[in-house]
């Protein structure tokens, strides 16, 4: 099987989908990689290392997908590149199919069978395939970095001759992975960290990295997929901002973390609060891709309202692209020895994982979910 790499081309995007270390792994099950040339190099993957682990180095990404039975890329493919895939080869990518129907029409046109790492299911069979996990502890582990870095303090209470400087206060809304990473990254630098979650079940998990959960007094159902939060009544979000008004105003850093799969981001810090923060805190929106969770924050800018920093990061994994792409690639490379052999792939249509992930196949959307949101 052949199997190719093309450089990530969306602007700032420094992963590359296969590290010459899986590129090695993959040969032994008989399985040849070709890479576009430099597209590891933004990660610190020479072309040279590519082609010590048994890699071959190809001048263009029309030369990769020309030469290859499947495709492995970070993020999705775009029209062009969709375009550019032979006919009833393989894609294997982040897809969220949901976003874009017009490249997945592409792919059906082009009966290119493409497999979303976003839509991986999130069983025990599947952790070592999980690439929204890995990313999104990298992507927690950063925010705060870049929290702490922007404030004008420092995290640990520090006691000097001039006197003791108090800890920061550190507010986290969200305790999923990106959320508990983040928790776990402020308390080993020594801040104080509140947490706030419409999930109660997160309580126990918060408290056992050092946070103290800030819980919501209401009689709202919180409804759940997947770990995520899937639907949230305007009551509940009302009671959880009265709540969180009280703790922002002491907050130096924010970071927030909430997602809806399939929906935009639910705003929960709004322009009346961060008025009444202090200046110089800072706002981290980890969920600005999917419009923010911050009614001020920018996509890809950092600017500062009322005296408040506001980092706009849309893609944090990309700022640590050595172990982003070393753990995407081992979590792409499973899936991939999971679904195929030296010579084919094996659909196994009522297969979890296979069900799970499939998106198009023989030049038909074959994924629920993704039908559901574009049919609507």
């Amino acid at each position: 099987m052949r199997v190719g790499i093309p450089k990530e081309i969306k602007p700032g995007e420094n992963r590359v989908a296969i590290t010459p270390e899986v590129v090695k792994l993959l040969a032994k099950s008989d399985i040849h990689c070709f890479v576009e040339t430099n597209a590891g190099l933004a990660a610190s993957f020479t072309d040279a290392s590519y082609t010590d682990a048994g890699a071959i180095i190809l001048p263009d990404a029309k030369s990769v997908f020309d030469s290859s039975d499947v495709v492995l890329k970070v993020n999705p493919p775009t029209l062009e590149e969709a375009s550019a895939l032979k006919n009833g080869s393989v894609l294997i990518s982040f897809m969220y199919a949901y976003t874009i129907p017009d490249i997945v029409k592409v792919l059906e046109k082009r009966k290119v069978n493409s497999f979303s790492m976003d839509a991986v299911p999130r069983i025990s069979r599947a952790q070592s395939m999980d690439a929204l996990s890995s990313q999104a502890n990298l992507a927690g582990y950063k925010a705060v970095l870049l929290g702490g870095s922007a404030s004008g303090k420092i995290f640990p209470m520090m006691m000097t001759a001039g006197g003791t400087i108090k800890p920061s206060k550190v507010l986290i809304f969200g305790a999923g992975v990106a959320g508990l990473q983040a928790i776990a990254t402020a308390k080993r630098l020594g801040a104080i960290v509140e947490v706030t979650d419409v999930r109660p079940e997160t309580k126990e998990q918060v408290e056992s990295l050092g946070g103290r959960f800030l819980e919501v007094k209401s009689d709202a159902v919180v409804q759940t997929e997947g770990g995520y939060a899937k639907e949230v009544s305007k009551e509940y979000l009302q009671a959880q901002q009265e709540l969180i008004k009280k703790h922002i105003q002491d907050a130096d850093v924010v970071i927030t973390t909430a997602l809806v799969i399939g929906k935009k981001a639910p705003v929960l810090v709004t322009d009346e609060m961060i008025k009444s923060m202090k200046p110089g805190s800072v706002i981290v929106d980890m969920a600005v891709e999917s419009g923010g969770n911050c009614e001020l924050s920018v996509k890809d800018e950092t600017i500062t309202k009322e005296g408040v920093i506001i980092i706009g990061e849309s893609n944090l994994p990309s700022l640590l692209a050595v172990n982003a792409s070393e753990l995407y690639a081992r979590n792409i490379s499973t899936l991939l020895l999971h679904l195929a052999d030296k010579n084919s792939f094996h659909y196994e249509m009522e297969e979890e994982i296979t069900k799970g992930s499939l998106i198009t196949y023989n030049g038909e959307l074959v994924h629920e979910f993704t039908k559901q949101i574009l049919n609507k």
